[in-house]
């Protein structure tokens, strides 16, 4: 299923240390075409999530993109289980979903510039463009 607001279909995935650079980080995919409406943050803390969702132009994956039955699993499973099928379903793949869930446990945030199109647990974006500073 395609976001109603996308504009660009590549799919980027890139980590930082803080809001700062989330803010930058941002600014720089605004300016390449992508809709703020599918610009995503995710760390491993619900609130630290909420603050920096609240204080940049991103906001959180939530039911729209991970669909109905991927957002009520989400109520059951632990947090990084939750994390790892957030990640999944906007495209990333188990592999990279782990490595960058491993990642948040460090206290990274993971910037997701979405390309608009909704994955199962069991696919993903071959053509997402990973930013490789954690690895």
């Amino acid at each position: 299923m395609r976001h109603p607001s996308h504009v660009i279909d590549q799919t980027k995935v890139l980590t930082v240390n803080n809001v700062l650079e989330v803010r930058e980080k941002l600014e720089e995919l605004v300016n390449e075409g992508y809709s703020k409406g599918n610009l995503f943050v995710l760390t491993h803390n619900e609130r630290r999530t909420d603050h920096i969702s609240e204080n940049t132009d991103a906001t959180k994956i939530g039911i729209l993109e991970e669909g109905p039955i991927t957002a009520i699993a989400n109520l059951f499973r632990s947090k990084g289980d939750e994390l790892r099928a957030k990640l999944r379903s906007v495209g990333v793949s188990e592999e990279h979903a782990e490595q960058l869930e491993r990642e948040l446990d460090k206290g990274m945030v993971v910037i997701v510039a979405w390309g608009g199109i909704s994955y199962n647990a069991y696919d993903y974006d071959p053509q997402i463009m990973y930013y490789w500073p954690w690895i």
